[in-house]
């Protein structure tokens, strides 16, 4: 499973985690299909909190097929960097392939978040994910193997839902925004 870093053969370089040691550097690569289960191993992702210019925050429901978490609410795009990729690179990417739309004002708002969580079927996720704040003019049209629904919702409303039934969204999106919203990230204000 585990490839040195720099590895990355033809054909599955998006495919590929970047998997840390305890001090957060890289150690090697896996592949993103193979490293989540019951003793998920600890690797860089990302979350993306995409607003519009109307400060409301895109929240998604994951598609019923995925692995982890499935049908749940969550932010608008989590990911993988892949070997050597920039990060506010793979955000772009990952948001583009998922959602359809483009962003501007890309902003790291929370560079040290990391959390560990088990699913209801048994998967754990083990993640380094800094978080992400971004802009967006555009309409989604999200990749239906990714995202179930879609919606605009008050930044006030995700955060209270945040507070009050942090288990009607998924544990990541449940830990970041009381952060986010204690940041200042609050209607977009600081992107």
């Amino acid at each position: 499973m585990t490839q040195p870093p720099g590895n990355t053969e033809a054909g599955t370089a998006d495919e590929l985690v970047v998997l840390l040691d305890a001090d957060l550097s890289p150690i090697g690569t896996a592949d993103k299909t193979a490293v989540h289960g019951a003793d998920t191993p600890l690797h860089l992702a990302f979350s993306c909190y995409v607003f519009d210019g109307r400060g409301r925050l895109l929240a998604t429901r994951r598609a019923l097929a995925k692995a982890t978490w499935p049908g749940v609410w969550t932010n608008s795009c989590c990911g993988h960097p892949g070997p050597g990729e920039d990060a506010e690179r793979a955000v772009r990417r990952r948001v583009r392939e998922e959602l359809g739309i483009a962003l501007r004002d890309v902003e790291r708002v929370l560079p040290d978040f990391r959390y560990r969580a088990r699913s209801a079927e048994g998967v754990v996720e083990n993640e380094f994910c800094p978080v992400y704040a971004a802009v967006t003019d555009d309409t989604p049209d999200p990749d239906p193997a990714e995202i179930a629904e879609w919606r605009w919702v008050p930044w006030a409303s995700f955060v209270a839902l945040a507070e009050s039934a942090p288990w009607a969204i998924s544990p990541w999106a449940a830990e970041q925004v009381p952060l986010l919203d204690a940041s200042g990230v609050s209607a977009g204000s600081r992107v």
